[in-house]
């Protein structure tokens, strides 16, 4: 039984699940970056700040969810970095005037 305690039974696990397909969690994740980007830089511009503000309230919580139910690392950092750009850019958004028209 000693070769059951190697790393490589443990390696083999972990790019069984890597080779998996996560869809939902992969289109979610370049969502949640594309929408913060999107609303990071509708919110740095003042006369988009509306558009800008609804992007970043709705980024917020698609990245959350995704991170919710991510699979893999590179799903994690894709989500992170969508969570701050939806963050900051609602930040910047509601600095220039938020929801109003």
């Amino acid at each position: 039984m000693p070769q059951e305690a190697t790393g490589a039974q443990q390696a083999s696990v972990r790019t069984e699940a890597q080779s998996e397909s996560h869809r939902l969690q992969d289109v979610l994740a370049v969502a949640s970056v594309t929408i913060g980007i999107a609303a990071l830089v509708l919110g740095w511009i003042p006369a988009t700040h509306f558009p800008g503000a609804l992007l970043g309230v709705i980024g917020l919580p698609v990245a959350l969810y995704s991170q919710m139910i991510s699979a893999t690392t590179n799903e994690r950092w894709l989500n992170v970095i969508g969570m701050v750009a939806s963050f900051i850019g609602t930040g910047f958004a509601l600095s220039h005037g938020g929801f109003s028209i």
